[in-house]
């Protein structure tokens, strides 16, 4: 069921690429969730797109947006100010969550553009991921000012074993990066030379973003003997492809 929500708070990290912060109340969910987010068409139907909440559970919905040009909803989505509004299933959908990740020391978040926004509400949840030994996340942008939240990502793994990779493909990294896209950063080596760590069947990746990355990806994992993650089946890796 939809109700209408009010925006409390924007954030532009760059052009078409916006954080969208809900007033009102929270619906439960699992971090990795997705919502789906509509607006008005001009015949009086409802515009309707899955987003992936960026927020944890119990706080202020948040949605990671970039635009589409020449989309249906995402131009007037990143154009919404606070005090707008816009339509909110109440209805929480999916199952790219922590609970479907089988036993494992080390867990690798691979996103792309707003692919990041699971990745990002289970970091911000309290103990979700205390179970993994070693965590990295892994954010591909084609410019370092797409690289959304990368503060805030830099703090909440500055303690224990965490790692962060920002990957940069258009232009020069950030020191704590890799030039190039997240799929180079794997065939070359060069993630696992930055974390000191092995991407093998011992770890299990969630990968989240652009359809083409995800499928040059699980080629890549696949070719190390990592296989997808069924529960019947139980696997090393899972993913949620985002199109743009």
């Amino acid at each position: 069921m939809f109700r209408e929500a009010t925006i409390s708070s924007r954030h532009v990290w760059a052009p078409g690429l916006v954080s969208l912060t809900l007033d009102g109340p929270t619906p439960d969910f699992a971090p990795g969730q997705f919502f789906q987010l509509g607006l008005p068409a001009a015949d009086g139907s409802l515009v309707r797109r899955s987003y992936s909440a960026a927020s944890a559970p119990g706080q202020p919905l948040q949605f990671l947006l970039s635009e589409v040009p020449n989309g249906a909803l995402t131009p007037r989505l990143c154009a919404l100010q606070p005090g707008e509004q816009l339509h909110l299933d109440d209805g929480p959908l999916g199952f790219f969550t922590l609970a479907e990740v089988p036993a494992c020391d080390t867990l690798w978040l691979v996103a792309t553009g707003t692919g990041l926004g699971p990745f990002l509400s289970m970091l911000r949840t309290p103990g979700a991921l205390d179970r993994f030994v070693q965590l990295v996340i892994v954010h591909g942008a084609p410019s370092v000012d797409r690289l959304a939240h990368a503060d805030e990502v830099r703090t909440l793994t500055s303690s224990g074993q965490a790692h962060y990779v920002p990957c940069v493909s258009r232009e020069a990294p950030p020191a704590d990066g890799v030039r190039g896209r997240v799929t180079d950063a794997l065939a070359s080596g060069a993630l696992e030379q930055l974390t000191g760590l092995r991407v093998d069947t011992s770890g299990h990746v969630l990968l989240c973003g652009n359809p083409a990355m995800i499928d040059d990806m699980v080629g890549l994992l696949r070719g190390r003997g990592l296989e997808k993650h069924r529960r019947r089946t139980p696997g090393h890796f899972n993913f949620e492809k985002y199109w743009s």
